[in-house]
């Protein structure tokens, strides 16, 4: 077995978790606890000095950043389609993909973890505040897309084919619910997030990491 993914229930980590199982070639899944800062140890940092997931062991190689893994299961994988294969679509994709990891994910990241960012209690839950309500819209701009692709026909984010726009679509609105987001206000986004839990691979993944697809409490 040369595949190996490093991975964190719930993180954005799932979403190459989803293209792995999608693939059908046997990897093994590493479950690396955050909360017991197993990503801390000079062990996992011996795989990944950032102390992040994920990461996918490839033969000898080790691939981090979560955009760079995705380019590389859609090369190795290209039956999959999980990138559009025409440039300009696949420009696109990519453009929303970026979107998602370095825009939406960080926002969350403020409202899940704003003790990385001071050691202030009221600034923490200031910071919590204000990226919870900016972490809304874009939400919405998702459900847009979802929006669109329905209007078009198109089953998928990215086009015809399962990719990781939906997997990270997945994650963020089910992210959404821990920042106070009813994901049933995203019709369209709920309804495609709904259908994509069920396709065999991503429930196999959620099964794996014990998800629960809505976390929304009401206040």
């Amino acid at each position: 077995m040369t595949l190996k993914l490093y991975f964190a229930p719930g993180a954005c980590s799932f979403v190459p978790h989803t293209l792995l199982e999608t693939a059908g070639e046997p990897f093994e899944p590493v479950l690396v606890k955050l909360h017991k800062g197993e990503n801390l140890t000079p062990e996992y940092k011996a795989i990944n000095p950032k102390a992040q997931v994920p990461v996918l062991v490839d033969g000898g190689e080790t691939i981090t950043q979560i955009v760079a893994i995705i380019c590389h299961l859609d090369a190795r994988f290209p039956q999959c389609n999980f990138l559009p294969r025409e440039p300009l679509a696949r420009t696109r994709a990519l453009e929303t993909l970026c979107w998602m990891n370095n825009t939406v994910h960080p926002t969350f990241t403020h409202v899940f973890m704003p003790y990385k960012f001071t050691d202030n209690k009221e600034a923490q839950a200031e910071i919590k505040a204000f990226n919870a309500k900016a972490y809304g819209p874009m939400l919405g701009e998702i459900e847009a897309m979802a929006a669109k692709a329905a209007g078009e026909g198109r089953p998928y984010l990215g086009a015809e084919h399962f990719g990781p726009l939906d997997a990270y679509a997945l994650t963020l609105l089910r992210w959404g619910g821990f920042a106070g987001h009813d994901p049933q206000g995203y019709p369209a986004l709920w309804s495609l997030v709904q259908r994509v839990a069920l396709l065999p691979a991503v429930a196999r993944a959620m099964e794996r990491e014990r998800l629960q697809l809505n976390v929304y409490k009401a206040a």
